[in-house]
């Protein structure tokens, strides 16, 4: 199973609560452009994505959205708590490895620092937590006999550039 780990689009600082951040332009823009990029990798597997997970924070629902405009989704999401900062990230690998040996084929994961760069080391033993850039997406292949995890690439809207 493909596993597409993205960060959340650049979000405004000026909010009541971290949970209410909004997306910025410069968010939405660089979320749009990663999507566009995405969807020109996404031949490369036979069904595209087929299980999105997104975090319940706005500034990541936001970026959702922006992608669903720009790349063919299923038309559910199912939010999880676990996807917020500081999430459990060995949950969130349990329940994606579930999904894996659901017969998921790939699955889009939107959320936020520090749990983005812990999920692939969690998913890759051997992976140190890369860092992700607001917008950046990781692509982690899960091999459902080892249920180990191997980092296939990683970008950003400024690679792209």
């Amino acid at each position: 199973m493909y596993v597409f780990i993205m960060r959340h689009g650049d979000a405004a600082f000026d909010s009541v609560s971290d949970v209410t951040r909004e997306l910025t332009q410069r968010g939405c823009q660089e979320s749009e452009k990663m999507a566009h990029w995405l969807s020109r990798q996404l031949p490369d597997i036979e069904s595209g994505i087929d299980h999105v997970l997104v975090s319940p924070y706005i500034r990541a629902v936001q970026t959702l959205n922006v992608v669903r405009e720009n790349l063919a989704l299923p038309d559910s999401k199912e939010v999880l708590n676990e996807l917020t900062p500081s999430g459990n990230v060995a949950l969130v690998a349990s329940y994606l490895h579930v999904l894996a040996e659901q017969g998921k084929k790939a699955v889009l994961l939107v959320s936020h620092l520090p749990l983005v760069g812990y999920l692939v080391s969690e998913l890759c033993p051997a992976q140190a937590p890369p860092m992700f850039t607001t917008s950046g997406i990781a692509c982690v292949e899960l091999d459902t006999q080892t249920q180990k995890g191997c980092l296939l690439w990683q970008t950003s809207p400024a690679q792209l550039n």
